[in-house]
């Protein structure tokens, strides 16, 4: 099976970044992305500029990047006017998120998990019916920052929830970077015996180091082929004291690419890409290569 990675960097990695990022950068940065063979670029989030200034440029980011026919260009939407915003630069995949920790997700969006859960049919919807792809990101799947060790039932169950509504995959996120690989392994024996392995993501952090010793329990252990990461580590949550950034792209496809897995992604490519953005790296890789 082929490995299937989300460079989640030119919006999850910047969005916590202080400095703001020129829109042409940005542009480029994504541009050389499509040449490192990823699968998917999510290039930005569709939120009200107030409260991510970062990425108060979406919709000009994606009207100016060059699109390689085989890489899908995703987007985080918070609602239907981030929706709107989205389909009018006719972004590929349409993302939602919520959470597994009640207090996580009232300090992150202002809602309880099940009204998230409501305020999502009608932008799946809508977004399936525009024919286009959706994902859902369930962030603190492991452990919360606020309530601690998150029960797996209460993924399963969510998890469950957001695919009846017609979401195409869900992305569980190990936020806070607290998850080990005895924590992987019992949310995935779990989940796996009511959604199928095509049907879930895997988001690891770095925060405790434990990130591609999780990778490696999901991969090997239970055939899971589709990864979230970040060139250069980079990222991190607001909502969450102290998390590091995603685990490294370059990082992540030397593993796999070890351990003998089907991956296409040029890793000089991902270190080029990052190399312009002038932000420091934290993945092991590019510190070797640079």
């Amino acid at each position: 099976m082929k490995i299937y990675i989300t460079e989640v960097g030119p919006r999850d990695g910047l969005q916590n970044y202080p400095k703001i990022i020129d829109t042409k950068k940005k542009v480029e940065f994504i541009n050389l992305l499509s040449e490192s063979n990823v699968d998917e670029i999510e290039v930005s989030s569709f939120v009200s500029p107030k409260l991510v200034p970062q990425l108060s440029d979406a919709e000009e980011v994606f009207k100016n990047i060059k699109r390689n026919k085989k890489i899908i260009y995703s987007a985080l939407v918070p609602n239907e006017k981030g929706l709107e915003r989205a389909l009018s630069v006719n972004v590929d995949k349409i993302s939602v998120f919520t959470s597994a920790s009640e207090t996580f997700n009232l300090k992150n969006i202002n809602m309880s998990i099940e009204e998230s859960l409501n305020k999502f049919k009608n932008i799946i919807k809508i977004a399936k019916e525009s024919s286009k792809l959706t994902r859902a990101y369930i962030s603190t799947a492991f452990w919360c920052p606020y309530e601690g060790k998150i029960d797996s039932m209460k993924v399963r169950d969510i998890s469950l929830k957001l695919l009846n509504m017609g979401v195409d995959e869900i992305s569980l996120g190990d936020t806070i970077g607290k998850a080990s690989p005895d924590d992987v392994r019992e949310l995935l024996e779990l989940i796996l015996k009511d959604i199928k392995r095509d049907n879930i993501v895997m988001h690891f952090h770095v925060t405790y180091g434990m990130a591609s010793a999780n990778v490696y329990i999901a991969y090997r252990e239970f055939s899971i082929y589709k990864f979230d990461s970040s060139v250069g580590g980079i990222g991190g949550c607001p909502f969450a004291p102290n998390a590091r950034g995603n685990i490294a792209t370059e990082d992540l496809v030397y593993m796999l690419k070890r351990l003998g897995a089907n991956v296409m992604v040029d890793i000089e490519k991902v270190i080029q890409a990052y190399s312009i953005l002038e932000i420091e790296s934290y993945s092991y890789i590019s510190k070797l290569k640079l």
